[in-house]
């Protein structure tokens, strides 16, 4: 009876555990590496007019398939690129439709508790993009409209920057941030809220940019990183791995600049997360 007992108890346990859980087995059984990006979230995860996957984050996450398909000893690797939102990101990587999420994706002890997280891959932070005929400050947005992209964790950072300074703004949730800065363009909003490199990205892109100001003021610390399942130790270690290396090597700068320009250099705080993550093997 003991032995069927012990057989019984692993047959539930080998049951219970998901079988999208471990990654490096199941890309190495269907050769396939799939990235999930946002469209809208340049420069770090967006679609380019190519149609193809772009950005900062991205470009991480391919570095992550090449190490993958070296590790696996595999003679060739599908890339499959999936579109997410900032709404269903999470639970495609719960669900399985994606192995790895390659974007802005902060990192908070919440969303810890449903998925894993890689090394640091970026440090930035809230702030606002004004009119330059507009507010000068942010407590000049009182009774003003302010935009900020939905389902985010800046539209939380928002809200309670405006409640801490008792500040009565009207809050424009946007479906993306092309819409946000085309409604502070229009004068629809009086100012944008997002994280800034974000933010300088739409200035410079903007067909206007003189028309536009952006605050030096930081509201919110956002450490980023990449988001893969719960509980994939052996493939997180591979991610991470990947980035230290990237990092150590200074490869990472060149990644930097094909997302934010040649002439862009990283921020002290950044510089400083780079070196931190310079893990030794």
């Amino acid at each position: 009876m003991k032995p069927l007992f012990v057989l019984a108890i692993l047959t539930v346990v080998c049951l219970s555990s998901p079988a999208t859980a471990q990654t490096l087995e199941r890309v190495r059984d269907s050769g396939e590496f799939k990235i999930g990006y946002r469209e809208d979230a340049a420069p770090f995860s967006y679609r380019d007019a190519l149609g193809e996957a772009s950005g900062y984050a991205v470009d991480l996450c391919r570095q992550v398939a090449a190490d993958l398909k070296a590790a696996l000893g595999l003679d060739s690797i599908r890339v499959t690129y999936v579109p997410v939102t900032a709404e269903n990101r999470f639970a495609a990587v719960q669900e399985g439709r994606i192995d790895i999420l390659c974007g802005p994706t902060s990192v908070t002890l919440s969303r810890r508790e449903l998925v894993d997280f890689s090394i640091f891959t970026f440090a930035d932070g809230a702030s606002v993009l004004y009119q330059a005929g507009g507010p000068k400050t942010f407590e000049e947005l009182a009774g003003k409209k302010v935009g900020v992209r939905d389902g985010t964790t800046t539209e939380t950072a928002l809200m309670n920057t405006l409640k801490g300074l008792s500040l009565a703004a009207e809050v424009v949730p946007v479906a993306d941030h092309a819409d946000g800065l085309a409604k502070l363009e229009a004068g629809d909003i009086s100012a944008y809220f997002a994280d800034q490199a974000i933010l300088i990205y739409l200035a410079a892109g903007s067909a206007a940019p003189e028309k536009l100001r952006l605050s030096d003021r930081h509201f919110t610390n956002e450490p980023y990183a990449l988001a893969l399942r719960r509980g994939d130790d052996d493939f997180r270690l591979l991610v991470d791995r990947t980035l230290s290396r990237l990092y150590r090597s200074g490869r990472i700068v060149q990644i930097f600049n094909n997302a934010f320009g040649a002439k862009a250099t990283p921020s002290d705080p950044l510089k400083l997360l780079y070196a931190i993550h310079r893990l030794p093997e």
